[in-house]
């Protein structure tokens, strides 16, 4: 999986767009990489764009696992998350946002950008 990171000081949150395959491995990586983006940085809230991502791999476990291996690279419980994705991705994406939110993340998933901001910046 590749990813691009944006800083939207004005705003205060991290813009991601991903495109690729989404796999455990990319997608740690990726949150490694934008956790040691906004270390210097005050910006708590973050936008992940997955529309672009073609397939989605990984076992349930691996899902269910990721908000420990989340914590364990630092990821603070009071960041925001939020992530639009493609409806064909929605089975996976609902499950990551159930596993999140039972232990403790403020993360959403959307169809739509737009209602992915509001909810982010309010």
């Amino acid at each position: 999986m590749e990813w691009s990171i944006t800083l939207n000081n004005d705003n205060g949150y991290a813009y991601i767009v991903t495109n690729g395959i989404a796999d455990k491995d990319g997608s740690l990586t990726m949150a490694n990489e934008i956790f040691s983006t906004l270390a210097n940085t005050t910006i708590m809230r973050i936008l992940v764009d997955h529309r672009n991502i073609t397939k989605v791999t990984g076992e349930i476990i691996d899902v269910y696992n990721r908000p420990k291996e989340l914590e364990a690279i630092g990821v603070p419980k009071s960041v925001k998350i939020a992530e639009v994705i493609k409806p064909e991705h929605r089975e996976f994406f609902y499950f990551l946002e159930t596993v999140c939110i039972n232990r403790g993340f403020s993360f959403s998933i959307f169809e739509d950008e737009k209602s992915a901001l509001e909810w982010l910046l309010k």
